[in-house]
C-alpha cells in the first residue's frame, strides 16, 4: 500500500492510515495502545539527573489549538547528535497529561496522522486502549520499509534479529534508537559495562573475536569437531565425552573447568537433542560453534551505542560490517547461524526452570527461518 509518493514504514503506520481512512477512532485508539510512541528531546534535557522535561507542545495553527506531537516507531527523524527520542505508550501519556484542552498529535503532517482529544473521558480510553492492547508487542518480526532490506548492511543487521524479534524491535534499524535513548545507555551500562566511546570500541572488538561466549562451551564442541575429522564421523556421546574429560583431567589438574565442561556437555547434548526431536536440526545434526551468539549481540551493542550516542551513523555501519565479515567465516548459511544462537542463549541461561525460554528461543528461531518476510529468507547467506 502506498499513499501518493509515501510508503508505510511499518505495520503500525498502515493501521493508522487506514483506520483514519474510514474515521474509525477505536480502531486508531487499538493500534496505539499496541505501540511505543516517542517524545523528541534535547540530549542535555535527557542527560540531566534528575530533571524531568515536560511534554513538549506547539500551536497547530490551522486546528487553531495547541498539541503534544509525538511519533511512532517507523516515522523517528534521522540521528542528531543532540537530539534524541523518549519513549512512552498511550497510557503513560494519559497518566502524565498536562492540559484537558491540549490535543494529541501523532505523526503531525503526514499520511499516518492521527489527532486525538485528551479531555479526561478520552484520556480514560487512551488508558482502555493500553490495557486492552497490552502494551508494545514483543516476539514479533518488524521491518521498517524504509531500512536497509538487501545487501551487504542489510546482511549485517539481520545478524543481530534474534533480540529484536523477542523484544519487538525493529530488525533493520540503523538510526535514532534502537529502543530509546535513556533505554540504550542504560542498557549499554548494564549488563555490557560500557559508559562512553571506548568502552564501546573495546566491547566490540572482544565480541567480534567471539571472546565472551565462553571457552569452556567452544572447548566442548571443538573436541567433537576434532574427533569428527580423525574418525572421519560423528563421534558417537560416550566418544565425546570420554575426550572431554580425558583432555580437562590433562589440562585442568586443579579441576577448575572440569566440572563446567561436564555440564556444558550435559546441556549442549540435551539442546541438541530436542533440536532434532523438534525438526529444528536433521537426524545427524549437530551444532559446532557458539560464535553466533557474540556475533548477534555484538550488532545489537553497536545499534545500542548509535542510540547512545556513542558513536555516529557512519562508524556503526562500519562496525556491523565487520561483524558481518567474521560470522562468515563460522557459518555456512543463516540455519546454521540461527542454531548456534539458540543454543548458546540456551546453554548459557539453562536455570530453574527453562522451558519458557526454550519456547520463546525456539519461536524466534522459527520466526527467522520460516516467515517469508524474514531477512533470513529474503537476504542470501552468501
Amino acid at each position: 500500500m502506498t499513499t501518493g509518493n509515501w510508503a508505510p514504514p511499518t505495520r503500525t503506520e498502515r493501521l493508522l492510515y487506514e483506520a483514519g481512512a474510514r474515521e474509525d477512532r477505536a480502531a486508531v485508539l487499538d493500534a496505539l495502545g499496541r505501540t511505543r510512541l516517542y517524545v523528541l528531546q534535547a540530549r542535555v534535557h535527557a542527560d540531566a539527573p534528575g530533571y524531568t522535561p515536560r511534554l513538549p507542545s506547539q500551536r497547530d495553527k490551522t486546528a487553531r489549538r495547541t498539541v503534544v506531537p509525538v511519533l511512532t516507531e517507523g516515522m523517528l527523524l534521522a540521528w542528531h547528535p543532540d537530539w534524541v527520542f523518549k519513549q512512552t505508550t498511550l497510557a503513560r501519556l494519559a497518566a502524565a497529561w498536562p492540559n484537558d484542552r491540549w490535543w494529541l498529535a501523532v505523526n503531525p503532517d503526514t499520511p499516518f496522522q492521527a489527532a486525538l482529544p485528551a479531555r479526561a473521558a478520552d484520556r480514560r480510553a487512551w488508558e482502555e486502549a493500553g490495557t486492552r492492547g497490552g502494551g508494545p508487542a514483543r516476539l514479533r518480526l518488524l521491518t521498517h520499509a524504509g531500512g536497509p532490506l538487501h545487501g551487504p548492511v542489510a546482511h549485517a543487521l539481520a545478524l543481530g534479529a534474534h533480540l529484536a524479534v523477542l523484544n519487538g524491535l525493529v530488525w533493520n534499524g540503523l538510526g535514532a534508537q534502537y529502543e530509546d535513548y535513556p533505554t540504550d545507555v542504560s542498557r549499554l551500562r548494564r549488563p555490557w559495562a560500557v559508559h562512553h566511546r571506548a568502552d564501546f570500541r573495546d566491547k566490540l572488538r572482544t565480541l567480534i573475536a567471539t571472546r565472551l561466549v565462553g571457552r569452556v562451551p567452544e572447548s566442548v564442541l571443538g573436541m567433537r569437531r576434532r574427533l569428527t575429522a580423525r574418525l572421519g564421523h560423528p563421534p558417537s556421546d560416550e566418544q565425546w565425552a570420554s575426550m572431554v574429560t580425558v583432555t580437562f583431567e590433562r589440562d585442568d589438574p586443579y579441576g577448575e573447568d572440569r566440572a563446567e565442561a561436564a555440564e556444558f556437555l550435559r546441556r549442549i547434548t540435551h539442546y541438541e537433542a530436542r533440536f532434532r526431536a523438534d525438526g529444528l536440526l536433521p537426524p545427524d545434526g549437530r551444532v559446532d560453534t557458539l560464535a553466533a551468539f557474540d556475533h548477534g549481540r555484538a550488532v545489537n551493542v553497536v545499534r545500542l551505542a548509535l542510540g547512545a550516542r556513542y558513536c555516529e551513523p557512519r562508524e556503526a555501519e562500519e562496525s556491523v560490517l565487520k561483524v558481518l565479515e567474521s560470522a562468515r567465516r563460522e557459518y555456512g548459511s543463516w540455519e546454521e547461524f540461527s542454531l548456534g544462537y539458540l543454543l548458546a542463549r540456551l546453554i548459557h541461561f539453562d536455570e530453574g526452570d527453562p522451558e519458557p525460554m526454550y519456547q520463546e528461543s525456539v519461536a524466534v528461531h522459527r520466526t527467522l527461518t520460516q516467515d517469508p518476510s524474514s531477512p533470513y529468507r529474503n537476504i542470501p547467506w552468501s
